[in-house]
């Protein structure tokens, strides 16, 4: 391993089901490059960020990491303890620095007590370079060093003395992001940082990362996003990790370059392979030609066999439509939402039933709230809002949520829409891109992007004429996306979206609610 390189892959394979995710894969990060991590769902993106964090062991191959790197990983699913206040768990990200402190604080102890000269002057030695230490760090500022990247990331909104518990979901995400930037770690995983951040605060995410001296690698969808923070793309396809110099732009003009040239090459291996098995059919039992079949078997064996390259599943959404033609369709007055304060100051909203309405605003502010107090899911604290008569819902809630997660697809389709028979239940998966073996793994061993598909594929065969969005895209690739955007567009009903995708939302809707709180 060289002195550049903070972090060397060799040979690394690891299979998941019956499919290698990587094969023989090697890589080297050096210090201070900014990574993006792409690859269709399902490809394996999330896997490898486990196993270069040690949360996963790989089946071969080495993982060499730079000796003393501190590392640090955004796992959104990741336990947090709850009784802890907001600024307290902030704080632990310095627990070096407190620890260092109440060492002084005994050294300085023992100065007073030690009579031995030579002894305080190794004390003296030895704490004026703790205080050093302390010092660079910023150790007696550390609370405005906490509230400036906590202001950034919109986590003051939540309130410093907020318990843990309190917070929501993507609160919650926020609030473990703030403490990761912090800590300034050497090495920097963030698995789909920009999910729970509004534009404002990605913009500010966007000027942190572009600062940071240190590595950091990035999962992201938001290509935007890794247009603006990357120098370098980490691609995974056909159980391949190649690292492409440059921004998204430009490596998806290489990839295009390089998969062509791939599948070429695996269709020239495949013809020559077929070639020497059927020479060998032929010749293996005849006495004179035996000994040539029997070295071209070997010739055979030994060829390291090109993998398939990956199918694309091409999602395909089209949400069906039941006609309702009103100016009046949804009626908002003086609507305040909330659980127990109003989060938002009173709404006054008009819709046709054609209108694509979009909820923008900084989390936590009440976006969620908001779409479901219009679902009646909970209840209003003032005001009033009417649907038209006719209006039919469907909802696509932002969290991942299944009654019961170790179902796999098919089932969980089997019980939302029994009249379909298997193979249009299949037939339906398909259509979002769920084929084969998605369609039959349980749903906890599916990738985020995997399981939004399934809640895709019960809205392709949930009639209504409003569909109400809450965060779609979070975890949905680049062409999964786009074929939700044109489903969208072309949906001739009215629409609820809540969005921080600039690019996604703004081209589908024609009226925008700014959230703001009271």
């Amino acid at each position: 391993m060289n002195s550049m390189s903070i972090l060397e892959i060799r040979n690394l394979t690891h299979r998941y089901d019956d499919r290698y995710l990587f094969q023989n894969a090697s890589l080297q990060i050096n210090n201070g490059e900014h990574l993006g991590i792409v690859g269709l769902n399902g490809a394996g993106k999330t896997t490898f960020i486990n196993i270069i964090a040690g949360k996963l062991s790989q089946d071969d191959g080495e993982v060499l990491r730079q000796h003393n790197a501190r590392w640090g990983y955004l796992d959104q699913h990741a336990d947090i303890d709850r009784n802890q206040t907001v600024m307290e768990y902030l704080r632990h990200a310095f627990d070096y620095l407190y620890e260092l402190n109440d060492k002084l604080e005994e050294i300085y102890l023992k100065m007073g007590e030690t009579e031995d000269a030579d002894e305080l002057d190794r004390l003296v030695n030895k704490s004026s370079r703790m205080q050093e230490t302390l010092d660079n760090a910023g150790f007696y500022d550390l609370d405005s060093k906490i509230k400036k990247v906590a202001g950034g990331l919109g986590v003051h909104n939540f309130g410093y003395d907020t318990l843990i518990g309190r917070l929501s979901g993507g609160e919650r995400a926020k609030l473990m992001l703030s403490k990761l930037l912090l800590e300034e770690v050497d090495v920097m995983l963030l698995d789909e940082p920009t999910n729970f951040l509004d534009i404002e605060h990605i913009e500010w995410l966007k000027k942190y990362l572009n600062g940071y001296k240190k590595t950091f690698m990035v999962i992201s969808h938001d290509t935007a996003f890794l247009d603006s923070v990357c120098k370098f793309i980490i691609n995974i396809e056909n159980g391949n990790i190649k690292k492409y110099s440059g921004n998204y732009s430009t490596f998806i003009v290489q990839r295009d370059m390089n998969a062509k040239q791939y599948e070429e090459d695996y269709l020239r291996q495949q013809a020559e392979i077929k070639k020497m098995q059927d020479y060998i059919d032929k010749n293996k039992a005849r006495a004179a030609t035996a000994g040539m079949a029997n070295s071209r078997k070997k010739m055979l064996d030994r060829i390291e066999v090109m993998q398939k390259p990956m199918t694309v599943h091409d999602a395909t959404f089209s949400f069906p439509y039941i006609p309702v033609n009103s100016k009046d369709f949804l009626i908002v007055k003086g609507l305040e939402v909330g659980y127990d304060k109003t989060l938002i100051p009173p709404i006054d909203l008009h819709l046709k039933s054609t209108d694509k309405l979009w909820i923008r605003g900084t989390n936590g502010v009440g976006k969620t709230t908001l779409i479901k107090t219009l679902l009646r899911k909970i209840h209003a604290l003032n005001g009033n809002f009417l649907f038209h008569l006719s209006a039919k819902p469907a909802y696509l809630e932002q969290e991942l949520n299944f009654e019961n997660n170790t179902l796999n697809a098919m089932i969980y389709f089997n019980g939302k829409f029994p009249r379909l028979n298997q193979k249009e239940q299949r037939s339906e998966l398909a259509k979002v891109g769920l084929k084969g073996d998605l369609a039959t793994k349980p749903i906890k061993d599916l990738s985020g992007g995997e399981q939004v598909r399934i809640k895709l594929a019960l809205l392709n065969n949930t009639p209504s004429n409003v569909l109400i969005l809450d965060e779609p895209t979070n975890h949905l690739d680049v062409r999964a996306k786009e074929a939700l955007k044109k489903a969208l567009i072309e949906y001739e009903g009215a629409i609820i979206l809540v969005s921080h995708e600039h690019d996604f939302a703004g081209e589908i809707c024609n009226i925008i609610f700014d959230a703001k709180t009271k």
